[in-house]
């Protein structure tokens, strides 16, 4: 067992203008986090070819999954939408490799905001394009000016995320527009919305330690409730070569 596990995440590529170069960039947030919680983090850059990826993967004890901008609509059989702000293609293409990856090797992994999503769309699931008109009686799920929102989720009883948080609810940060509109098969629902949102999942196959959260827990000055999900995630990272005990479903 590692004493430090070392737990990979994907950069964000931010493409310049004519004449300038692409860059590979991570918010502070995610590694600081990590550190925090005593493992080592290390980048994954946007790599679209198995070969190139799959090295990397072995070396590792888990995957943090990170947030961003939008998967193209198009790419999931639905229809474009002004609100769309795309992530670039190169990026979308590695993420979606990655998130195969880490399903067939069973990398103890965390997603986070788009990463979630990803990971779900990846694994069988679907999108809401927006949720102001897909879902039009849900809560505000972000600030249209840029600010900060926050809500309450309602943990689901006998799952993960209620042994790491405990029962009840929580409030947590929400900065999306998109949201998950159909859950992958082996996803469960780990907490919901007051809207009915699923805003948490997590696997079912308790060989493959993966949670997925729609807020941003790098985000908030590393406060003890963020930390709980941040030091879960270590802690099955670095008890990676034994398989994780999942909670029972009642």
């Amino acid at each position: 067992m590692n004493q430090r596990p070392l737990i990979g995440i994907n950069a964000d590529l931010r493409v310049s203008g004519k004449g300038g170069t692409a860059c590979s960039v991570i918010s502070s947030g995610y590694y600081e986090a990590l550190l925090t919680a005593n493992a080592l983090p290390v980048m994954i850059p946007p790599l679209i070819r198995e070969s190139e990826l799959l090295p990397i993967l072995e070396k590792l004890d888990g995957v943090v999954l990170t947030g961003g901008d939008d998967l193209d609509p198009r790419k999931m059989g639905l229809s474009p939408h002004p609100s769309v702000k795309l992530i670039p293609e190169r990026r979308e293409l590695a993420d979606r490799l990655l998130c195969k990856l880490v399903q067939q090797q069973k990398i103890p992994t965390l997603g986070i905001g788009l990463g979630m999503q990803e990971l779900n769309v990846v694994c069988g699931g679907g999108l809401f394009v927006h949720l102001p008109e897909d879902l039009p009686k849900c809560i505000p799920h972000y600030d249209p000016h840029g600010g900060a929102h926050r809500h309450t989720v309602v943990m689901q009883p006998k799952t993960r995320l209620a042994e790491i948080y405990g029962p009840g609810e929580i409030r947590v940060n929400s900065y999306h527009h998109q949201g998950i509109r159909k859950l992958a098969p082996n996803f469960r629902t780990a907490a919901l919305a007051p809207d009915g949102l699923i805003e948490a999942y997590e696997g079912k196959d308790p060989s493959w330690w993966v949670v997925g959260v729609q807020w941003h827990p790098e985000n908030e000055g590393h406060i003890s409730l963020d930390m709980q999900l941040i030091e879960a995630f270590v802690a099955a990272a670095n008890s990676a070569g034994a398989a994780p005990v999942l909670a029972k479903v009642g």
